[in-house]
């Protein structure tokens, strides 16, 4: 029996998680200590999860206006849910790798 997390349920694991990990950086003061890379890694996992399992309410849209090292795409929540409108960032390096060209095709927005 697979255990389906709402949409809502999913969005708060991915805020809990993408804290957690800016935090654990902070504190360890660096961004390749293992706990960082397993929260970023899991935060990801948990991103890639909600755009697979509920592809009419998000999708994927590059971010122009965060200042990064790298390109990033916004997790889009749409229509919002509550007070939740994204569910973070997903580096395009990392959505390219996990996700399928087709996959990307039917996400990504402009």
């Amino acid at each position: 029996m697979v255990i389906q997390p709402t949409l809502e349920e999913l969005i708060e694991q991915i805020f809990a998680l993408n804290q957690a990990w800016k935090q654990a950086s902070n504190v360890l003061l660096t961004p390749n200590a293992g706990l960082v890379i397993s929260l970023k890694e899991l935060k990801t996992t948990l991103q890639i999860r909600l755009l697979r399992s509920y592809p009419t309410r998000a999708y994927l849209q590059i971010d122009a206006e965060t200042e990064s090292e790298e390109p990033l795409y916004g997790v889009i929540i749409s229509p919002p849910l509550g007070k939740y409108s994204n569910a973070a960032h997903l580096p395009v390096r990392v959505a390219q790798t996990r996700l399928t060209p087709t996959e990307l095709t039917q996400l990504v927005r402009n």
